[in-house]
């Protein structure tokens, strides 16, 4: 497919977003219920997993390691099975809590997901060693390429001695299972990823980006990207839902943490993410879950209309708007 005509799919895909956005759709139409959580379909891997996956950044922040190893086993035990990770979070003690974590039996409850910021073949390979052996896994479920927040983030993935044929590599290995990647900046950076996937003949299994209810409004990944994953059968991962750094967004005083969940959990994602740094959060979570219903057309237009103005600037979206949370830009050697 040609530059031009991919643009222009996805355009005509952008413009059934809103139509849509209040509507389960394939994914949450297969959605299931136990007391406490639900779970939804990952994409066309067919995984259940659940609504609201345990972040990883945030798990690494506690002062006593041991109290992460409680909150991941406690958000396992109570029926969260989708975990996420990074090889850079908290220079690797994000990973390393989480293996504590999975060992006695744990393991086998959770799809286990991290994520590689290497762009070129040798530093993928290095980096995803470090995360099995931090993770204390032979195999990690879903490994994502992490922060592809540039346009030539894609052309150096994909070309000779790029990240893929690592990833690919890995996979006939049986060291991962699935493939996906991540980014915050911008949608076009994200579009573009697909284009090159297409050019190279590879479908992702998954991608995660910002879902939140300024999103919509301002530079939206929603309205843009989610109907090209949507198409591709590729399970969309929400992240940044409350706006990162600390739930940005409820700062705006527009909106309440649990109208944010409920927007993001009403939109066609497999999975929420949510940073959870405490008992409280988790409860607020589960709390989110269990008060969900999906939320109608109206409803979302009148949320909408009351944070329009505080979206419209980024001023609650600095992922977006400012190198705050750029990792690999701090950190350029991580790109290899």
């Amino acid at each position: 497919m040609q530059r031009r005509e991919f643009i222009k799919v996805a355009a005509v895909a952008g413009m059934t977003a809103a139509a849509t956005s209040n509507i389960l759709g394939q994914t949450q139409a297969s959605a299931a219920y136990t007391s406490e959580m639900q779970y939804r379909t990952l994409g066309r891997t067919g995984e259940k997993v659940s609504a609201i996956g345990l972040g990883g950044y945030h798990i690494g922040v506690q002062s006593d390691p041991a109290e992460s190893v409680r909150l991941i086993r406690s958000a396992i035990d109570r029926g969260i099975n989708f975990l996420d990770n990074s090889w850079d979070y908290n220079n690797g003690a994000s990973e390393s809590r989480m293996g504590d974590a999975l060992q006695d039996g744990y393991r086998n409850k959770a799809l286990l997901m991290t994520k590689i910021d290497g762009r070129s073949k040798q530093a993928y390979q290095q980096q995803l060693d470090q995360s099995l052996s931090r993770l204390k896994v032979d195999m990690i479920d879903l490994v994502q390429f992490h922060e592809i927040i540039r346009m030539e983030d894609p052309d150096r993935i994909f070309a000779a001695g790029g990240a893929l044929e690592a990833a690919l590599a890995a996979k006939q290995a049986g060291k991962i299972r699935y493939i996906g990647f991540t980014g915050h900046k911008d949608p076009a950076v994200h579009l573009r990823m697909f284009e090159v996937a297409q050019q190279h003949g590879f479908r992702f299994d998954t991608v995660q980006m910002p879902i939140n209810v300024f999103d919509a409004q301002f530079r939206s990944f929603a309205k843009q990207v989610v109907p090209v994953a949507q198409a591709q059968g590729v399970a969309v991962l929400a992240m940044k839902t409350l706006g990162g750094g600390g739930g940005m967004l409820l700062q705006s005083k527009t909106v309440s943490a649990i109208e944010a969940l409920h927007y993001v959990l009403s939109q066609p994602v497999s999975v929420l993410i949510a940073g959870i740094d405490s008992t409280q959060i988790l409860d607020q979570a589960f709390n989110a879950i269990q008060s969900f219903k999906p939320m109608q057309k109206e409803e979302i237009a009148a949320l909408l209309t009351r944070t329009h103005d505080a979206s419209q600037s980024g001023q609650y979206e600095l992922f977006k708007t400012t190198a705050r949370f750029d990792g690999t830009a701090r950190s350029p050697d991580w790109l290899g």
